[in-house]
Order: C-alpha cells, then structure tokens, then sequence
C-alpha cells in the first residue's frame, strides 16, 4: 500500500515581535536567579572534568566539560558566566519552537502559545538555571525536529545536511540522540514520508555526523565501551519504582497543567497529520524504550515541542471544546508560571531557607548549597590526620570529589579522587598516599584493604543549609595494603 500524504502547507510570516517578548519573559527570571546559591552538583563535575580533557567520559561525551573549562576561562569562579550557555539555549529554544509551530502552518497566536508553553514548561525553566546535558540536549533536539518539519515543507535538502551537523553536536552532548534517529528511521519507513530516507542529503548529513563522532568513539573503544554500563547505573540510581513514576514525572516536567495537556494534544493531531505522523509515532516509541530502560523523565523532553506546536496549530485553526479552551490563554500561563517559579528556579534566599526548610525549592537546591562550607570542614579533618602528606582525598561520590576538586586548593588539599561514576578515571591517589580520609556515609568499600578504619569527623556546612554534604560522616582508612594499581580498579567496581 503507498501511503499519501497532505500538501505541504503554506507558510505564515513569523511572528518575530510576540515571541521575541515570550523569549525576553523567560530570559529575566533566569538571569534574576543565575548566581543565587552556588554551582550544582553536576557542574562542579564538569569543572572538574574540564580540567582532564579527553575525548570522552565514563558518563559522557566531552562537550560539556569542554564547555565548562572555557566559560570558567572568561570568567573563573563565576556560576552566572558558566551557567549563559544554558540560558541562551533555553530562550532560543522558545524562538525555535515558535518556528516548528510555523512550518506547521501555524499564524501569530499558535506560534505565540507555542513559545508560551515551551517557556512555562517546568523542565526547560529549571533547565536554564544549569549547564547541564540535560538543558542542551532537549535544545538541540528541538532545532533538529525544526529543520526536519521544514524539509518536509520545503523539500530543500541542504536542510538535511544542517540536520546532520545538529546531529554531530548533540552526539557530544548525550549519545540519546542517537536513539531518536533508530526509532525514527522504524517510523519513517511505516509511515512516512519515506522519500526522506531516500535523500542523498540525509545519508551525507549521517556520514558527518559519523565521522565528527569517531574520536570520542575511539575514547569508548579503547576504555572498554564504559557508556554502555551507565543506562544500568543510572536504572539502578532511579530504583525499582522508576518505570511506575515514569508517567507522572513527565507529567510534571512538561508542565501543569498546559504543557501536559497541549502535550497531549498535539500527538493526537500529529498523528492525524500524515506528513508528520511519523513525529508522534517516534514520541511514543521513545516513550516506551525510555521507560523499558528505566530511563530518566527528561530524556523524551526533546519531543515536547512539535507536539505543542502541532496542538497550538489545530487550536488556532478551529475552537477547543468549551471546557478547556480557557487554556491557552495569557492569564492561565502567567498564573501557571508564577506558581511554578518557586518549584524551579532559586528564587528564595538562602538565609530564608536555613530558617523555613518547608519553603518550596527546586528538587536540586541542595545540591547548590553548601558546598565552600564543606570544603572547610573537611579540611579541618584533614589537617589534623596524622600524617597529611601522606593522605590522600577520596570522595564517596562524584559530587563530593568536584566540590573539594573546586574548593580544596584554597585550603591546602590534595586533588581528591572519587571511585564513584565518571570520577573514577579522572584521578587515582598518588602512590606516595598510604592513608586515606574519605568523606562518605558508607565506607565498606574500603575495608579489608587498609589495617585500620575508624571515624574521622563530620561535615559540617554551619548556616548553609539545606546541603547535600551537611552530615555527612568523614573516615580515616590506614595502612594501605595492596597498590594503587591493584586496589583503584577494586574501588571503581565496588562503589558502581
């Protein structure tokens, strides 16, 4: 059976002036908040790892730490400096969601409600207040599902081309990109247009794509193909309840209640539309390998806006029902965002916190605060080991490891190491450290390697508070008695 397909629609001017001022509104709460508390947990990470650049990561491809190092360059110690890319990829991101709304043939008020919902959606607002991959990531899918929905308008194949170096970049943000592609090309050839896949352009764009990705792929092959370990880390991170709260917090990201609902929506007409069925069809897919996997909510966050986009199109086009066309309306997204700041942008501050830990918070708040404090006390700690030159620094997780990796020079530490996620292969103790102090809850890893363990102290992060690090309990392990080339590797296994 050859499957039809709708003319490609006419296009409608953009409305630059209304979206532009929907990207301005975004923009000013992001800024407002970019230097409030400190550096997230994640990114201290990517400091860290920056300084040890390498074609990949036990957890990565090399971009964002790449990223980091060079923002820290312009401007050392500063988080709103480091944190500008993600805020620009957010605020563009509202422009381009705009613009998917407009290849669909959507007029000034779809493009404008498109904007709206991509810039109130919860997961982008919070998004933009970290440089994290999973700001970049959803960007850089939303610009290639641009030039995808404006090829299938258009026909102009240097499209596809621009689709394949979208692709190169977003290869060394998260390799997730490369899923899109698997379950879109299953989808392309059952639905169509499958004149796509016989485009010269698009196997040109693959073949630019393939080749910008080999170095980082020589990195994987040559450290044992390590990212293929971390979807089985990150599974058992999430837990066993992973996949049963899968729904709802993609629920939660998209926004309550008009990203959700326009989400919705907007599937239901893309797979009415046969030129852009395949779009739906590729969001439901992923959907259900994100959730086999148990996968994080955010990684199907790279889908939200064709599918509000489509919604914003087919609302403009015809009235909604009366019972929720007060939807998409101004007073409805002001209301929504309002409510919403508090639960994703730092707006409260700190002292406030310390004194009302009910205050509602971003889920990761803690994980921006505290983190100097921690630094002190664990130095403290550490200058009173018996013997410091001969100590080394271990950090029971890779956040610990990068705030003292931060902080600790300032403070007479070693450079720590942590056998814990992408850490591992940054730094191993010195041969010279025959002790160690570790700052963890859960020191069995070590024991039965070193003579003696005992307590060592707690940290204490004083008026900072709420922080990750605050309690946690520091051990002093003696007597190493194996090599650090035999035990590292032990280390790395036990701690996963």
């Amino acid at each position: 059976m050859i499957a039809t397909y709708e003319k490609p629609v006419e296009t409608h001017a953009f409305a630059r002036t209304p979206v532009l001022a929907v990207a301005g509104l975004l923009a000013i709460p992001l800024v407002l908040t970019a230097n409030r508390y400190g550096y997230f947990g994640d990114e201290l990470y990517f400091l860290a790892a920056g300084r040890h650049l390498s074609w990949g990561y036990v957890d990565q491809p090399p971009l964002l730490p790449l990223l980091a190092r060079a923002m820290d360059a312009l401007a050392p110690g500063s988080p709103f400096v480091l944190r500008l890319p993600a805020m620009l990829a957010m605020v563009a991101g509202v422009v381009v969601a705009a613009l998917i709304a407009r290849e669909l043939g959507g007029r000034r008020r779809a493009q404008v409600v498109t904007a709206a919902t991509f810039a109130t959606c919860t997961q982008f607002l919070a998004g933009g207040h970290y440089l994290a991959t999973s700001t970049l990531d959803p960007f850089l899918w939303t610009v290639l599902i641009w030039l995808l929905v404006r090829w299938i308008r258009t026909r102009r194949d240097s499209l596809l081309l621009w689709a394949g170096v979208i692709t190169a970049v977003t290869l060394y943000v998260k390799f997730l990109i490369g899923g899109f592609w698997l379950v879109a090309v299953v989808a392309l050839l059952i639905c169509g247009p499958r004149d796509l896949l016989r485009r010269p352009m698009l196997w040109a764009g693959a073949a630019i794509a393939a080749l910008a990705c080999v170095p980082t792929l020589i990195w994987q092959a040559t450290h044992g193909w390590p990212q293929l370990g971390m979807g089985a880390a990150i599974s058992r991170e999430i837990g066993a309840s992973g996949r049963l709260l899968w729904l709802p917090e993609v629920v939660l990201i998209a926004g309550v209640p008009i990203g959700i609902v326009l989400l919705g929506y907007g599937l239901w007409q893309l797979l009415r539309r046969p030129d852009y069925r395949f779009l739906a069809w590729v969001t439901l897919g992923l959907a259900v390998v994100f959730v086999v996997v148990n996968g994080r909510s955010y990684y199907l966050a790279g889908m939200f806006a064709p599918c509000w986009a489509a919604a914003a199109v087919a609302l403009e086009s015809r009235p909604a029902a009366r019972w929720w066309r007060w939807l998409p309306t101004w007073p409805v997204y002001l209301i929504s965002a309002l409510l919403m700041l508090p639960a994703a942008l730092p707006v409260w501050p700190q002292s406030w916190l310390a004194k009302n830990p009910s205050l509602p918070t971003p889920f990761f708040s803690y994980a921006e605060i505290g983190w100097p404090e921690a630094s002190k006390s664990v130095a403290d700690a550490y200058h009173q080991v018996p013997d410091p030159a001969r100590t080394a620094i271990l950090g029971g997780t890779y956040w610990t490891a990068s705030a003292l990796d931060r902080y600790g020079p300032a403070l007479g530490l070693p450079e720590p190491a942590s056998p814990n996620r992408g850490y591992a292969t940054l730094v191993v103790p010195p041969d010279s450290a025959r002790d160690v102090l570790f700052v963890g809850a859960d020191p069995r890893l070590l024991l039965g390697h070193f003579a003696d363990l005992r307590p060592a102290g707690t940290v204490r992060t004083g008026h900072a508070k709420p922080s990750v690090l605050d309690g946690t309990p520091m051990w002093l392990a003696s007597g190493r008695m194996q090599s650090w080339q035999h035990l590292w590797p032990v280390l790395v296994n036990t701690a996963g």
